[in-house]
Formats: C-alpha cells, structure tokens, sequence
C-alpha cells in the first residue's frame, strides 16, 4: 500500500510540476499585452479564450501522465480505457463504469485529489488574469492619504 502512495504522491508531484512551469509560461505569454487591451473586449476576450485553452492542455498533459501510469501498471485493460478513467477521476465526475483493482484504489482518490488541486489553481489563475484586466478602484493607488502628509 505504502509502495502505492508513494508513486501516487510521486504523479501528483510531477503534475504540480507541469502546472507551475505551464502557468509561468502563460503569465509571460500573456502579461505582455496588457496595457493594450484595456477598455477593449475583443482583444481581451482573445486572450481569455488562450489562457483556457492553455490551461486546458495543461491539465489534458495532466490526465495523460496518469493515464500512462495505469496503461503500465496494468491496472486498465487498455490505454483508451485508462485515458477515460483517468479524465474520469482527474475532473471528479466519477462515473463508476470503470474502477481499478482494489490494491490501485487509493491511487485514483490521490488523482482525484491532485485534480481538484490543479482545477482551483487554474481558477485562481483565471481570476488573477480577469482581476488583471478589470482593475477596480480598491486596485488604485490611494492619493487621499498621501495628499494629507
């Protein structure tokens, strides 16, 4: 069981990995143009519709790592069937048409775990990118409080 873990630890390492460097990538990507879109809804709704989609092959990245984990570990009788699952698990839905053997178990609760991880952070991620967009005046500098000294 402990053996089980530590590989399942191991997958989602490798997938916080994969997520800090694809995010990293994304805020350089994307933070350059900034100062161009604002006020601008096409251009900004561009760069919405890139940053899912980045954040989605992110995750489809995510979900094959694991999906390549159960293939070789013969816990799924295919491939097609361990990418399933393993989408399956990663974004919760849980079908429960396929399960792993009972010795895997705990695995696809650590990568339905990994995945809500990763979900929220793409979240967070798409709110800091929207709240970058859309300042609102908590976001401006306070000039009241400098004017008084």
């Amino acid at each position: 069981m402990f053996a089980k873990l530590l590989f399942a630890w191991s997958l989602m390492a490798v997938c916080v990995a994969i997520h800090a460097v694809g995010l990293t990538v994304a805020i350089r990507w994307f933070g350059r143009g900034h100062a161009k879109m604002e006020g601008k809804f096409l251009p900004a709704t561009w760069m919405l519709i890139r940053v899912a989609g980045w954040v989605l092959v992110l995750h489809l990245l995510e979900i094959s790592l694991w999906a390549f984990f159960y293939h070789w570990k013969d816990c799924l009788p295919d491939l097609d069937s361990a990418f399933y699952f393993s989408a399956v698990t990663y974004t919760t839905t849980g079908y429960g048409d396929l399960v792993l053997p009972q010795d895997w178990r705990m695995v696809g609760a650590v990568e339905a775990l990994t995945g809500i991880l990763m979900c929220g952070w793409s979240t967070a991620f798409f709110f800091a990118v929207v709240s970058r967009r859309n300042p609102t005046p908590l976001d401006q500098p306070d000039t009241t409080t400098s004017q008084l000294k």
